[in-house]
């Protein structure tokens, strides 16, 4: 589905991604751990068109992605929820999901207003509430259900559980396996490694830009040195 090959991003002179190579397949969740600085969000970003890499591709069903538009990638259904959720602090409940349907004219936008209702009663419940007054685990459930309203087939996750009490971060997992399974592709990046691959079907370890490990999520979480960098042991 996605496929990213040889990837070179440059922040001015800082070298951020490394010929950063991967590839997601349809319907999995699929992992990027690293610590600060590896390059995660930056993968996430260069997918979703904010950046602009200096060599390499990024194919989406096997069409070209680099020097697309970034809502021309929303429009062929890539939704990017970006780190620290990012949401319209100004507008309510409502608008900031009518926002995520922005490209869309057809008649299915009230079913999927639902359909993000029903993963996310809370926000049904505060639908005229101005957003940037909802707690820290409402707007991040905010930031999800507006991607959601494009329609993606493949969602990019970037620190969902940033910030949230361990409760609220088994919800949001919870209801990121449950979008998973409804047939929406996932690439996740968390620094939560333990609820990541817990959930990860596969995922690759990001350090200083480059791509250093690879596997299935179960290979991951018993490799030595994932554990001893990322899950604390």
């Amino acid at each position: 589905m996605l496929r990213l090959d040889g990837l070179d991003v440059y922040y001015g002179e800082i070298h951020a991604l490394r010929g950063v190579a991967l590839e997601v397949r349809e319907r999995e969740i699929v992992a990027l751990l690293g610590n600060n600085g590896a390059g995660k969000s930056t993968t996430l970003k260069t997918v979703s068109g904010l950046l602009r890499p200096r060599r390499g591709t990024i194919m989406l069903d096997d069409r070209p992605l680099v020097d697309v538009p970034a809502h021309d990638i929303v429009a062929r259904g890539i939704a990017h929820v970006p780190e620290g959720r990012r949401i319209f602090n100004r507008l309510s409940v409502r608008e900031n999901l009518a926002m995520g349907a922005y490209l869309r004219s057809d008649d299915g936008i009230a079913g999927d207003l639902d359909r993000v209702f029903d993963l996310f009663p809370r926000l049904k419940e505060r639908i005229a509430q101005v957003a940037g007054t909802l707690s820290g685990g409402e707007q991040q459930m905010l930031a999800i259900g507006r991607a959601l309203m494009a329609t993606p087939r493949l969602l990019l996750l970037d620190e969902p559980s940033m910030g949230l009490a361990p409760v609220l971060v088994e919800q949001i997992f919870a209801t990121i396996e449950s979008i998973n399974r409804q047939g929406t592709t996932i690439l996740l990046v968390e620094q939560n490694a333990a609820m990541a691959l817990s959930i990860a079907h596969r995922g690759y370890v990001l350090e200083t830009g480059t791509v250093v490990l690879a596997g299935s999520a179960a290979e991951l979480a018993g490799n030595a040195r994932v554990r001893r960098a990322y899950l604390g042991e």
